[in-house]
């Protein structure tokens, strides 16, 4: 399909879109739910919850570091058969370096699911409330928009009343 062909389609479909629409906003979803006081003391404990997991990870690699020097400054000093010893040690801590680091990012991510899931409907409230509130006709998602005024994004106003939820 030529470009200038798709290109004049999008605009005419945004002309008549535009033409039958008359009250449109763009809102941020994600960037609303970030924003909220309910995310802000999710992260809060999400620190306080994997602060220990997240030592454990940093001395991991801590201790990869030192093993990986160790061969780096030892390599010509010892025999071949200390170099692989501390080769078989380095692999085992980075191993290990590895697998908490993933299931640290695995449990993360499985809380921040979790979090969304609980917030959705909070989340789905308080905007269905405002669209109804102000006789908004269309709601448009801030990432699929290349161009919208200031005056059009509610994203602001979302996370004042999702604060006050």
């Amino acid at each position: 399909m030529n470009f200038k062909f798709l290109l004049g389609v999008i605009l005419a479909a945004g002309l008549s879109f535009n033409a039958h629409a008359e009250k449109i906003a763009v809102l941020g979803v994600q960037q609303a739910l970030l924003a909220s006081d309910a995310a802000k003391n999710f992260r809060g404990s999400l620190k306080t919850e994997f602060s220990k997991d997240e030592q454990k990870v940093l001395d991991l690699e801590k201790q990869v570091k030192a093993a990986r020097e160790k061969i780096g400054k030892n390599k010509d000093l010892v025999s071949s058969d200390e170099l692989n010893k501390m080769k078989i040690q380095f692999q085992k801590v980075f191993a290990e370096y590895q697998r908490a680091g993933q299931e640290l990012q695995q449990k993360r991510m499985q809380r921040e699911q979790g979090f969304i899931q609980e917030m959705r409907p909070i989340l789905d409230k308080v905007i269905r409330g405002l669209i109804e509130k102000e006789g908004y006709d269309v709601v448009i998602a801030k990432q699929a928009t290349l161009f919208s005024k200031k005056e059009l994004d509610i994203t602001a106003q979302v996370v004042e009343l999702l604060n006050k939820q």
